[in-house]
């Protein structure tokens, strides 16, 4: 058989041990590039089930036609230096990433935001999935069947021989998806993590190749390029272009980012938009959704307890400390190092119990009741399904004491039919009732807080609508601060409070069961990108890429 010729020709695969241990590093490296390929687009995509649903897909659409092209391969050519060249190909690709993936992802973004009308998340993260990580995995997707041809000598331990190499690219495939999650992630981040594991796949092709004493110049490139991508990946962030960063790194959740300004301290879980916190360096109004929030204390029947959920830094538990210094706060924030970097960053207002929990699971577990609940839990697309349903929404109603006000952060303002405002509004609505609810937009950002107050008994549902009028909450809340600052804001907020509609047959009800959060999120994403983009997109049209460069300039 030529290809045992082949392989008898190399001592190194002889005892078909460095077979196995190829197959199990290249199993590993696979996963260990899946899950470090949700955390380089999570920063700039989320990390929504859209976008694990589009890296999970094309990821195995490079497995499966690697493994068809690695067949092909094998009986026509059956070399394994060849098969080890492509190995040494994908691993020195996947050191490359972290230090080159991030640039590409910002240039297809640029040019698909002024060019794709809808579904740009879903293009956007795709055609990036397909650019950077498609090569070196269709390349990985073609060892299992080359070693195949080169690990069996005859077609009675054939069987064998497979099951033998599907055991070890599977105990690969689990240390692959085990260990950047729970280690080298939370430890050392994703770009270290990416080169952790083409390092180690890097050794295979290496060792291979320094056995047989062939191919060393492109064992020398391959290493140079390692040794330079592994200095020069670590210095560089995601957020590449900011100057004033204070911390940049990454938890068992997110990537996070403290940024000082001049005036504040602002934490960010995207490097493209969105704050997630904010501590003021001088006391006062944050000028953010957070000063619209704190209408709940002064429409709730009173302004004792409050419980948060998605505590962050504490921003909201600072605003509440500050202008009701006696109320009991609570926290809940599932992130632990977003806690830790509370204490270290932000000044988290002392006396406030935080605990690290999942904000569902805690209500579940607890038995206390609040004036006040904060939910604050939606970053962009990422909204979890399971603090947004029915079930979910009926547990806070059952925390809140009577008379009690609910407000929700909703931070991605879209209107119509069929949008996550409407629907979250139609499913708080179901709850709590569209009379004992109201909305209130933010000015000059893209949140919305809505409001839902759990009716006294025997009292008018009304009640709500009359404390809301801007008389009446501009002395109330006065009355609970003696704030002169916070009771006129709280007359502009008046203002800019909203009915909810009651919901129909057609209303789009949240449940455990159907919450299609991601994709409700990604029409609101397209909206908001179609109003931003939208003079670019002309000039584009009218002028061309120089116009465009101009008009950016």
């Amino acid at each position: 058989m030529a290809h045992i010729t082949e392989a008898s020709e190399r001592p190194i695969l002889k005892s078909k041990v460095f077979l196995y241990v190829t197959e199990f590093f290249s199993g590993m490296s696979v996963m260990a590039a899946e899950l470090g390929a949700s955390r380089l687009l999570a920063p700039y995509f989320s990390s929504s089930q859209i976008v694990w649903t589009i890296i999970i897909g094309t990821i195995m659409i490079a497995l499966a036609l690697g493994a068809v092209f690695g067949g092909k391969w094998a009986d026509k050519d059956p070399n394994p230096d060849k098969l080890y060249m492509r190995i040494m190909i994908a691993a020195v690709w996947i050191s490359l990433i972290p230090l080159v993936g991030k640039y590409l992802i910002l240039i297809i973004s640029g040019l698909l935001i002024v060019t794709v009308s809808t579904n740009f998340l879903i293009i956007a993260a795709f055609i990036s999935c397909v650019i950077i990580f498609v090569p070196p995995l269709f390349l990985l997707g073609t060892v299992t069947a080359g070693l195949n041809k080169f690990a069996t000598t005859s077609l009675e331990d054939n069987a064998s021989v497979v099951g033998r190499l599907s055991a070890c690219n599977t105990i690969g495939s689990i240390l692959g998806t085990f260990l950047p999650t729970f280690v080298t992630i939370p430890a050392v981040g994703t770009f270290v993590s990416f080169l952790i594991f083409s390092g180690a796949l890097l050794i295979i092709p290496l060792a291979y190749f320094i056995s047989i004493k062939a191919h060393r110049v492109a064992c020398a490139v391959s290493a140079v390029i390692f040794v330079a991508t592994s200095c020069v990946s670590p210095l560089t962030g995601f957020a590449f272009w900011e100057t004033n960063l204070a911390y940049e790194g990454e938890s068992i959740y997110n990537y996070l980012q403290v940024k000082n300004l001049s005036d504040r301290t602002i934490l960010s879980t995207n490097v493209l938009f969105g704050v997630q916190s904010v501590t003021m360096k001088d006391p006062g109004l944050t000028g953010m959704y957070y000063d619209t929030a704190l209408a709940a204390p002064a429409l709730a029947d009173k302004a004792d307890s409050a419980l948060i959920l998605g505590m962050g830094t504490g921003t909201y538990a600072r605003q509440l400390k500050q202008y009701y210094p006696d109320m009991a706060i609570t926290g809940v924030e599932i992130d632990q190092k977003i806690t830790n970097l509370a204490g270290q960053y932000f000044s988290e207002p002392s006396g406030v119990p935080v605990s690290t929990y999942d904000g569902r699971a805690w209500l579940a577990a607890s038995h206390d009741s609040y004036d006040v609940i904060m939910v604050d839990a939606y970053q962009d697309i990422t909204i979890p399904f399971q603090m947004s349903s029915t079930e979910f929404f009926s547990m806070v109603r059952e925390h809140l004491n009577s008379g009690g006000v609910m407000v929700v952060n909703m931070n991605m303002v879209s209107d119509g039919r069929g949008s996550i405002n409407e629907a979250l509004s139609d499913t708080i609505a179901s709850v709590f009732g569209a009379a004992n609810m109201l909305t209130a937009d933010v000015p000059n950002t893209t949140n919305r807080e809505l409001f839902a107050k759990k009716s006294s008994s025997g009292q008018s549902v009304s009640d709500m609508k009359q404390v809301a009028k801007a008389d009446r909450l501009r002395q109330r809340t006065y009355a609970r601060t003696s704030s002169s600052e916070l009771q006129w804001y709280m007359e502009r907020v008046a203002g800019r409070f909203a009915a909810v509609p009651q919901p129909d047959s057609s209303s789009t009800i949240l449940t455990d069961d159907k919450a299609p959060v991601e994709v409700l999120g990604m029409r609101a994403i397209d909206q908001i990108i179609a109003q931003e983009a939208g003079p670019y997109r002309e000039i584009l049209q009218k002028e061309g890429i120089g116009g465009l460069l101009r008009a950016v300039q």
